[in-house]
């Protein structure tokens, strides 16, 4: 018995070790068939090197990939199981109990796929848990159907159940386990080449930045100088004010677009905003007041985190100007409230 359950871990482990030495780093939309193909091989191989126990009965774990496949795929990705599992089951194995078992699989296609939607927005704990559970549930399902066409519950009965509940659960948590490494390794990867490539963008802006402000800076003393000549008719005197103001904008536009790509580090503060939303309130308070508009603040906020303050100030005093204006006419209340809300990933 003991080979057989170690054999048949060993296929269940084959898929996992298949995709994390050849197909980790390589993520593209056919890594979804390679891994039905490989839960497909593995059921299969379950299949044929069931686990006997000395009592007779025997079981294997061909449901662990086909449960797993349910509950990160759906329906579109575990049909393909499906029907391989009924066709190996009936023209390869044959016998009986297949109609049973033809049952079963049905009812297990049926129910498992509709927890995808919610178990994919799980956090790793979860999702661990939660296969774990609809495995338990999967294999006790199984053992009611047997006992309701078995003459009598006998011992050879109870000890299978004690021997197949804790297999599925324990190998379904092993399993688990070594795939959301693998989730969790792809997603450090993918995160620190998202950051790497943000790093060279932001040196990449920053330096284009300081090469198109010398020149405009370069321009705008000099015709800052040409406005002080004396030979200059008001006119041109105009010409060259409306040529400084757009100078002065572009300035602008550089400075903010350097400002995006790296933020000045003499700017940055860890603070969790209570001074940065008091203070806004307080200078739009009087625009407000113009506007009947009453201003109602609550802060409650112990997260403290790194960001720019002149930003942040400015994106407050537009997000409440806009609440302001859009009260305007008839007046109204602008309910600003900070708080913070505690939330499991």
């Amino acid at each position: 018995m003991l080979e057989s359950l170690l054999l048949n871990f060993l296929f269940l482990l084959f898929p996992v070790l298949i995709f994390l030495i050849f197909f980790e780093n390589k993520l593209h939309t056919y890594n979804k068939t390679i891994l039905i193909l490989l839960s497909s091989f593995s059921m299969v191989l379950c299949m044929a090197f069931p686990i006997k126990l000395e009592i007779g009965f025997i079981f294997d774990l061909r449901y662990i990939p086909f449960i797993i496949v349910a509950l990160f795929g759906g329906y579109k990705y575990t049909f393909p199981l499906y029907l391989v599992l009924n066709i190996y089951r009936f023209m390869i194995i044959g016998g009986e109990g297949t109609l049973q078992s033809f049952l079963f699989s049905t009812a297990i296609f049926i129910l498992v796929p509709l927890l995808n939607k919610w178990f994919f927005i799980q956090n790793a704990k979860k999702r661990i848990l939660g296969a774990v559970f609809v495995s338990i549930f999967t294999i006790v399902f199984y053992l009611s159907t047997l006992a309701a066409v078995l003459p009598s519950l006998n011992k050879e009965f109870w000890l299978l159940t004690v021997n197949a509940v804790p297999t599925y659960s324990l190998v379904m948590t092993i399993i688990m386990i070594l795939i959301e490494k693998i989730i969790d390794n792809i997603k450090t990867r993918n995160s620190s080449l998202e950051s790497e490539r943000l790093d060279v963008l932001s040196d990449l802006s920053a330096s284009v930045s300081h090469e198109i402000r010398n020149p405009l800076t370069v321009t705008n003393g000099f015709l800052q100088l040409l406005n002080k000549s004396e030979t200059l008719t008001g006119e041109e005197k105009t010409y060259i004010e409306y040529a400084l103001l757009e100078l002065k904008r572009a300035e602008n536009i550089v400075s903010d677009f350097l400002a995006f790509a790296k933020p000045q580090s003499e700017n940055m503060i860890y603070s969790n905003l209570k001074e940065e939303t008091e203070y806004v309130k307080n200078i739009i308070t009087p625009y407000a007041n113009m506007h009947q508009v009453d201003v109602q603040y609550s802060f409650h906020n112990s997260i403290f985190f790194k960001y720019d303050k002149n930003q942040v100030q400015q994106c407050l005093i537009n997000l409440y100007k806009n609440g302001i204006e859009a009260m305007k006419e008839k007046g109204g209340v602008l309910s600003i409230d900070v708080s913070e809300q505690k939330k499991k990933l």
